[in-house]
């Protein structure tokens, strides 16, 4: 790796807006880059916090709220009204 290039890769807390959730992991977003927001995490240090809208707290997918479309349904409907194509 090129020596200097690279920006500092530090910890920082991620934070759900929607679900109340927080993170701490290991960004390039530093303090001035978050708008100089700071959080004091749980072993009582203080990290830059940025506040995401979604997570997998709150995300429908990873809560299991999320619904299935029911695509066969629409591709009967479809061959229906305009009838069925043939190979060629």
């Amino acid at each position: 790796m090129k020596p200097g290039i690279h920006p500092p890769y530090e910890p920082v807390v991620f934070r759900d807006k929607a679900g109340g959730f927080a993170f701490l992991t290991r960004s390039t977003l530093t303090a001035d880059r978050t708008g100089g927001r700071t959080v004091e995490w749980e072993d009582g240090r203080t990290y830059p916090v940025v506040d995401v809208e979604i997570s997998s707290a709150s995300h429908p997918f990873y809560t299991g709220t999320a619904r299935v479309l029911d695509t066969a349904g629409r591709v009967e409907r479809f061959e229906k009204r305009y009838g069925r194509r043939e190979a060629p």
